[in-house]
């Protein structure tokens, strides 16, 4: 089990586990929840780059089509083919299984980001 507490997040309900320079990129649980049933996934190629703060990919449910937002920018390293085929994942297991991308970063760039108080006041403690 991912320790939540370990993590960063965004105001747009992404969070990273960084590891050196490469930062797992997905969607939070609430954020998988307020989606409702996830349907299709639409990620970034390997080898391209993402820039911070800009639309990324998109993420359909039942209930809506989601924006995925880089958090950072870097260069996308590798991409969750499971997640593509199975979008379900990333309702099952949003910090495990559902992870959506890595990418290469700055590792400093993710100091800014949210920390899991900071991301539970946002979204009202949930």
């Amino acid at each position: 089990m991912t320790d939540t507490s370990a993590l960063k997040y965004t105001a747009e309900h992404e969070w990273i586990s960084l590891d050196g320079d490469v930062a797992t990129v997905g969607i939070t649980d609430y954020a998988a929840d307020k989606l409702g049933d996830v349907v299709f996934v639409d990620l970034p190629a390997v080898d391209s780059g993402v820039s911070a703060g800009q639309v990324c990919g998109e993420i359909e449910s039942t209930k809506s089509v989601g924006e995925l937002y880089a958090p950072v920018a870097g260069d996308v390293v590798a991409v969750n083919e499971a997640v593509v085929d199975d979008p379900s994942l990333v309702n099952a297991s949003p910090y495990e299984d559902g992870w959506l991308l890595k990418l290469r970063v700055d590792p400093a760039a993710v100091d800014g980001l949210l920390d899991r108080a900071a991301y539970e006041a946002l979204t009202g403690g949930e």
